[in-house]
């Protein structure tokens, strides 16, 4: 298990853009099957959001952010980004990088091996 450390929330007004990224410290990136992004608000069950394999760059989006979410990673730096566009009131929730399974679905390890999580707040 490899310590994953995010960084990048914060308060954006309906329709602007974060980016998030996600490092993977202490191990080679690219012995990792897959890093993707869950999120819960609260009040609602968690979401598995997105997810790309680090070895052939396979990805997975929900139908929530489809269009509008993009994943990406630099195996050089041991970093998965999220680029979230046309951010909307719905997508505020905590947000916390996984390592896991990503193909035709995202299937996120055990919570205990996830990232701390950051705010991202959707709001005018």
């Amino acid at each position: 298990e490899v310590p994953l450390v995010e960084s990048g929330g914060g308060l954006v007004q309906p329709g602007g853009s974060l980016t998030l990224s996600c490092v993977a410290t202490g191990s080679r990136f690219v012995e990792h099957v897959a890093i993707g992004w869950v999120r819960q608000a609260p009040g609602k069950e968690r979401e598995d959001i997105s997810c790309i394999s680090t070895s052939d760059f396979e990805t997975y989006y929900a139908e929530s952010v489809k269009g509008r979410f993009t994943i990406s990673s630099d195996n050089a730096k041991s970093t998965v980004y999220l680029q979230m566009n046309n951010l909307k009131p719905e997508d505020t929730a905590v947000y916390r990088c996984a390592m896991g399974l990503c193909g035709a679905g995202w299937y996120p390890l055990r919570p205990e091996t996830w990232s701390h999580g950051t705010q991202v707040t959707v709001s005018a």
